[in-house]
């Protein structure tokens, strides 16, 4: 009996290790990304307006994901269970966050702009804690400060001009971007669903490609893109890539890690978007620009590394093998 127990205990441990392995793998590709994507943002909104830029970028990402699961027969309509969660991931996380991290970018360098979005840590951690009784290790709390103040640093509130209310309202903006997404995080960690992230997603982006293009229509007024080359190849890449396959490879992420960890992990996209608007944009790597990078990198990389096991015991009771650690 104790030799079965045994075995069943360590499937069990492996599977979870496996299951946490692959949200891990997954979520640094998306990091790097969306990393990316922010310059691309950047460089299209020259080519269309942003409330269209965002529509376009949601209707191409849901028509992949409604061809890929049809042709694959993993297409699903969603059960009841579910549509709370495509009514926050697809209100919260698509719609709102992305105009508004758009309409902000046409103020705001895209490197600033993706540092500000991804306050979320600022946000996620205290309500994880209070709310959800989440406990955080030691290693999950001094990461998470370290991101934190890092985030501070690359603001830099004293250099910043407060005269400007243009500016002012586009980093609102970012901040409230940066809380609807907290409170995602929090959705899909504590929600008990029947979907996987993938069946859920391409309903989420219809969900958030409709209302857009209405307010893009309402707001901006007829499509305004310019057909360019450059425009189909900015829309090839944040649709498959940057909506598509990171907003499920993401909220996959986020069903299998605390959402502390998934908080500050996604602190590398403000640090990819920065380094990559210093070089395909232009964009100055200042000093303070350095020294927060690297302070948000050390952060990240505390909350993610594999914490060292500590010895095993032995219960007397049961004769379990018990091993202490960390969960990420």
């Amino acid at each position: 009996m104790v030799g079965t127990e045994g075995k069943s205990l360590t499937a069990s441990a492996q599977d979870q290790k496996s299951v946490k392995l692959k949200g891990i793998l997954l979520l640094i590709g998306a990091i790097v990304v969306w990393g990316a994507n922010w310059p691309v943002m950047k460089s299209g909104l020259s080519h269309v307006s942003p409330i269209w830029l965002s529509s376009l970028r949601f209707a191409t990402g849901g028509l992949c994901l409604f061809a890929l699961q049809a042709l694959t027969g993993k297409l699903r309509f969603p059960p009841r269970k579910d549509w709370p969660l495509v009514v926050s991931v697809g209100l919260l996380q698509m719609m709102t966050f992305t105009v508004l991290g758009a309409i902000a970018m046409t103020e705001v360098p895209a490197g600033r702009s993706a540092v500000l979005a991804y306050t979320t840590p600022l946000w996620v951690t205290p309500i994880a804690v209070l709310f959800f009784r989440e406990k955080l290790s030691r290693r999950q709390l001094t990461g998470t400060l370290l991101g934190g103040a890092g985030v501070v640093v690359l603001f830099n509130p004293f250099t910043f001009n407060w005269s400007d209310h243009a500016l002012v309202l586009a980093n609102l903006m970012l901040l409230t971007a940066s809380f609807t997404w907290a409170m995602c995080i929090l959705h899909l960690r504590h929600h008990k669903g029947v979907c996987s992230a993938y069946q859920l997603a391409p309903w989420q982006m219809l969900l958030a490609s409709v209302p857009l293009i209405v307010m893009a229509r309402v707001v901006e007024g007829p499509y305004d893109g310019d057909g360019s080359a450059s425009l189909i190849e900015t829309l090839l890449f944040m649709g498959p890539f940057a909506t598509a396959f990171c907003f499920v490879a993401v909220n996959a992420a986020s069903m299998w890690l605390s959402s502390t960890s998934m908080s500050t992990a996604m602190l590398g996209v403000p640090v990819i978007g920065l380094l990559m608007s210093v070089v395909f944009l232009g964009e100055h790597l200042t000093l303070t620009l350095a020294a927060g990078l690297l302070i948000i990198s050390s952060g990240i990389l505390i909350v993610t590394m594999k914490s060292p096991k500590r010895r095993a015991g032995r219960d007397k009771v049961s004769g379990k093998t018990i091993v202490a650690g960390e969960n990420i």
